[in-house]
């Protein structure tokens, strides 16, 4: 299978079995830099150190998937640099005045090799040094004097608020005690005790103390970055020097109108060449680098300002992220080496998501459409690759006709046939996109090509955790490589930090998430209660069945429960359903004669539609707002009503997973290691999507309201048992 690392490595050892016995591979060099009041150090591995006849040669050997006709001398200055450096502190440690540096580019697949070579003088050499010293400086000398000043402000700073609520101060030194001890930590901590402040602010305190450079907040939703970029603000009003970046969608921030990246963007061309001016400008400027002003610098210097805030977030102090830049393997912060990931936290925020977003970038799947299609636009355009599509949908056809008797099918291991034919194809859309340039049918091919690269790279991973699984109808056939226990990933990942502190106020059952999260019996575990009274909360329950089959005729009891229950009270009610089409069948019967404003969540809502959305919760209000919503979407959980902007949850459900066939994998697979795959597969999410939709309702100690559950099943010992404490005083209507 395709690996790039391991390609590279085989290219590599290749190039090295062919060195004489007089020759060295991987030879580790180290020297220092005197520039201005800064020593800089310098140390690495040459891939290469050869002798003949009293030359020595530094090699640096490239592997590339790539037309190797097209790597020329000049194509890449960086690796001369590289190897010049290399060149540089041998000569210097055995006083050569000459030394040869070379560049081995090998193909990864033909293991065709390109030399280019160049003799340097120690004078040239070290002429080269110093420059490379001086144009480092300016960030040197400001890098040093940021870590003292933020070392000095965190050391001096107190926690922002007068006091700490109940509970606050308990989690933060359960995070403070977890960094200390680099162990990791999963903490269910009740809505409303200030969670956010409550990780940030002891990670900081253990940066001041030397524990770790850097802080990852990892979030799910953009709502819940609002709260940890808010919670950076405050600190740096109250005097914190910290630099924090935040990291937003590519297709968020692209200047162009098509935000597939094209060769010939003014933002992209010649990006490096600006960047390190712009870099300076950024962090000499702003501590606080979110997207608005990340947007601006990327303008004001002409940069791309998705590649401008990676960029910066590998030298700041803490980054807002998604998920994805430290768990997905497509797309995560490749460039942060072991070295700083163990000087580096992860607050994993919201963290009972990470199951199924773990399940998610662990997978991949294939679909026969886009091959066909593509083999139609190819068909008069490149021979070679009209024929691997061709191959491939072929490949569709065949499997769907010794399958034709069923609609699903698993299978043990991952099709060989199938990833042979997706090797093939990779290397020939590689040569091609390589000498094609900016084509009209290249956007579509760079999707099917990305896509595969990810179905190898996935398939990669394949072991018990794992499994395969194709969906077929009457015109396509899908093929997945399912991941259904991410723990074992998640932890392989987490363990390159020194700690991972996931927190949640959902995070229950926690034995079921400290397992599916990686967590080990070496990790610490802590369940903070509500710091609010159970008199804050009028809490019912309705009997009454909404299961699937039951629907359509609990659609009058439902409705009438919603009149009766709120008739006559005035304010702002959220009332959320297990999918759009029953939240549909309730709305349709409740718009109309019921003295109630109604409003509706809609599929796809953009930012400005949510917050239109949530603009008409006001604070004072004579009249009813019913707002529907679904569970697990938009407004379940990250959002922030508080006081009269919101007085009660409707909850209508028990939240479980549409029944399909990768629900029911799940399960069986669960079930066959001994565990209630039904409860793992449906339960456990479901009753999640209802406890954070519930807990929209209570969020500070003022608060007040009403939770209604409507469901029989709430009134069944498994889901008595999951209710949270200030919820089990309830009134049964």
């Amino acid at each position: 299978m395709t690996n790039s690392m391991a390609e590279g490595t085989k290219a590599h050892q290749k190039i090295q079995k062919l060195y004489r016995d007089t020759d060295q591979n991987e030879f580790f060099l180290r020297t220092e830099i005197e520039c201005n009041d800064i020593l800089f150090h310098l140390e690495g591995r040459c891939d290469g150190l050869l002798f003949d006849e009293g030359i020595v040669t530094i090699d640096e050997i490239k592997s590339t998937a790539g037309n190797l006709e097209l790597v020329t001398e000049n194509s890449h200055p960086v690796h001369w640099a590289q190897a010049k450096c290399y060149a540089y502190m041998y000569a210097k440690d055995n006083g050569l005045d000459q030394i040869n540096v070379q560049l081995s580019y090998v193909h990864t697949e033909t293991e065709q090799v390109k030399r280019f070579q160049k003799s340097c003088s120690f004078a040239d050499l070290q002429t080269f040094i110093q420059q490379v010293a001086e144009g480092y400086y300016p960030f040197a000398n400001w890098q040093a004097i940021h870590f003292k000043n933020r070392n000095e402000s965190i050391q001096q700073s107190d926690f922002p608020f007068s006091d700490y609520r109940k509970g606050q101060r308990k989690l933060a030194g359960a995070v403070y005690q977890t960094i200390q001890d680099k162990r990791s930590l999963f903490a269910n901590a009740p809505t409303g005790i200030g969670k956010t402040m409550s990780t940030i602010f002891p990670s900081l305190k253990a940066m001041g103390r030397g524990m770790i450079e850097k802080i990852f907040y990892l979030t799910a939703r953009t709502t819940t970055r609002k709260a940890a970029e808010d919670a950076f603000s405050l600190l740096e009003e109250k005097g914190l020097s910290v630099k924090t970046v935040t990291i937003t969608a590519k297709e968020k921030v692209c200047l162009q109108e098509d935000t597939k990246c094209k060769n010939q963007c003014e933002f992209a061309d010649g990006y490096y060449d600006r960047l390190n001016e712009a870099i300076l400008d950024a962090l000499m400027n702003e501590n606080i680098l979110d997207r608005k002003a990340i947007e601006r610098y990327a303008i004001k210097h002409e940069l791309c300002p998705f590649e401008f805030s990676l960029d910066l977030a590998y030298l700041s102090d803490a980054i807002i992220c998604d998920y994805n830049y430290v768990f997905d393997p497509r797309v995560s912060l490749k460039r942060l080496v072991e070295e700083q990931k163990k000087k580096t936290v992860l607050l994993v925020d919201e963290s009972h998501n990470l199951v199924d977003r773990g399940r998610e970038m662990f997978s991949a799947e294939l679909n026969k459409s886009s091959f066909l299609q593509l083999k139609r636009e190819f068909k008069d355009v490149d021979n070679e690759l009209f024929n691997h599509f061709k191959h491939i949908n072929q490949y569709f056809i065949d499997f769907k006709k010794e399958h034709q008797s069923m609609n699903t099918s698993e299978w043990s291991e991952v099709p060989k046939r199938l990833i042979e034919l997706l090797e093939g194809f990779i290397e020939t859309a590689e040569q091609y996109l390589s000498v094609s340039g900016n084509e009209e049918n290249n956007g579509e091919l760079l999707e099917i090509y990305f896509a595969a690269q990810n179905f190898l790279k996935i398939s990669q991973l394949y072991d018990e955790h794992f499994t395969v699984y194709s969906e077929m109808s009457r015109n396509e056939v899908r093929v997945k490589v399912f991941c259904l226990d991410p723990s074992k990933l998640l932890q392989k990942i987490s363990a390159g930090f020194r700690s991972t502190i996931h927190f949640s106020a959902t995070l229950m059952p926690l034995p079921y998430y400290t397992e599916m999260l990686g967590g080990s019996v070496d990790d610490y575990s802590i369940s903070i209660t509500s710091p609010f009274s159970p008199e804050q909360t009028e809490v019912y329950i309705k009997r009454v069945s909404t299961r699937y089959r039951d629907r359509e005729s609990s659609k009058d009891e439902i409705t009438a429960m919603l009149k009766t229950l709120l008739s006559g009270r005035q304010g702002n009610y959220l009332v959320f359903f297990p999918s759009y089409q029953y939240m549909n069948l309730i709305y349709e019967a409740t718009k109309e004669d019921n003295g109630f404003e109604t409003i509706i969540q809609s599929a796809n809502m953009s930012e400005a539609d949510r917050d239109s959305f949530l603009a008409l919760f006001k604070e004072e209000t004579e009249s009813t707002l019913l707002a529907f919503a679904v569970m697990g979407g938009i407004f379940s959980e990250g959002i922030d009503l508080k006081g009269n902007r919101l007085n009660g949850v409707i909850v209508v459900g028990v939240g479980m997973p549409q029944i399909g066939p990768e629900r029911d994998i799940i399960k069986k697979f669960f079930q066959g290691k001994g565990k209630n795959g039904f409860d793992y597969a449906y339960v456990f999410p479901g009753m999640n999507k209802v406890l954070q939709a519930g807990g929209r309702l209570i969020r500070s100690e003022e608060d007040h309201g009403l939770i209604v559950l409507a469901d029989d099943r709430f009134l069944t010992g498994k889901y008595q048992r999951m209710l949270p404490e200030n919820w089990k005083d309830y009134t049964l209507i």
